[in-house]
């Protein structure tokens, strides 16, 4: 066992003043953990995305009928509840893990040297925005799972991994100015291929809202809107989606791109081949549960793909910077 670090008063003073800046003093994280940290962030946002369609898809949005208590005399799930209960506070749960891999996300980045605020900041805003959506989703249960709560949570959660996504990005690359890679032209079309991806997510809502599945067994309003006119929609703006990729794709290779647009645009479209494989089997097959989750989550993946093409477009290279010696990570758990 190794020696226990003398704690003076004024480390402990300084801890509760700066706890992040006591940490970063005392610890330099190699850059491999600071990428860990935002993929973790990134990989449990798009979890409880997932987890949060299986709460609807099991009829347990309503599981806690109430927020933030569970119930009106337990904060937890009761055996009475059932296994809709469990499922809902299960949900809920995960909403502190994730807070916790977005926190440890920001304390890498803060203890980075030299300190790069640029990614500290993206850390914060995915904890104001995980923040957000919880008391939106307490909202969603006080209202009775209203579809148009329901599809703002998820539009919502759709923003924390566009950041999520753009922080683990910049881990990979250094703070210098951005170096285009493209022409105007190119990247115009990819804001294009961005905005109609936003709102093919945001129409895809409006389907679920319309939808049979409402997210409880009771009787659950839905957004008043007919069902297979909104899918068709759906599919119009995913096709359009679809072929801004495969044009993308061809314009890069016309223009001699270098290979990481080229490769990301790639694989944003086999994603969305296997995506609207997903939806029109779906479609055709009344919507069984097991494919609306998958689409749930292709839906999270569509949207990275999109963010990894975007980020793609520019480049800021990573430089070697000498940093102090710090105390390791053993010192840091002892204090």
């Amino acid at each position: 066992m190794g020696p226990v670090p003398n704690v003076t008063r004024a480390d402990v003073a300084q801890f509760v003043r700066n706890p992040l800046a006591f940490i970063a003093e005392r610890w330099t994280p190699q850059q491999r953990t600071v990428r860990r940290a935002a993929m973790i962030s990134l990989v449990m946002t798009v979890g409880i995305v997932v987890t949060g369609g299986a709460v609807r898809l099991t009829g347990s949005g309503l599981g806690c009928p109430t927020w933030p208590k569970c119930t009106d005399d337990s904060l937890t799930a009761t055996s009475e509840m059932g296994i809709h209960g469990y499922i809902e506070f299960g949900n809920r749960m995960l909403a502190y893990v994730l807070s916790a891999a977005v926190g440890w996300a920001i304390i890498a980045a803060r203890s980075q040297k030299p300190m790069r605020r640029s990614l500290t900041r993206l850390g914060w805003i995915q904890f104001w925005l995980v923040m957000s959506n919880a008391v939106l989703g307490g909202i969603v249960v006080l209202v009775g799972l209203n579809p148009w709560t329901v599809a703002a949570h998820f539009l919502l959660s759709s923003a924390l991994i566009a950041v999520a996504v753009t922080m683990w990005q910049r881990t990979r690359e250094g703070d210098a100015e951005p170096r285009p890679l493209v022409g105007k032209a190119v990247a115009q079309l990819v804001w294009f291929l961005v905005v109609t991806s936003g709102l093919l997510i945001a129409v895809g809502t409006v389907v679920t809202g319309s939808g049979p599945h409402a997210g409880d067994s009771s009787e659950v309003p839905r957004m008043g809107f007919d069902w297979e006119t909104v899918s068709k929609v759906h599919a119009v703006l995913a096709w359009i989606v679809v072929t801004l990729t495969f044009a993308l794709w061809f314009v890069l290779k016309a223009v001699d791109a270098p290979k990481g647009p080229l490769h990301r645009t790639r694989d944003l479209f086999l994603i969305l081949l296997a995506q609207g494989g997903i939806g029109y089997i779906q479609y055709f097959t009344d919507l069984p549960e097991v494919l609306v989750g998958l689409h749930m989550l292709g839906s999270c993946l569509v949207w990275i793909g999109v963010m990894r093409v975007l980020l793609s477009l520019r480049e800021r290279p990573l430089t070697a910077v000498e940093v102090p010696a710090q105390a390791d990570d053993s010192r840091l758990s002892a204090v």
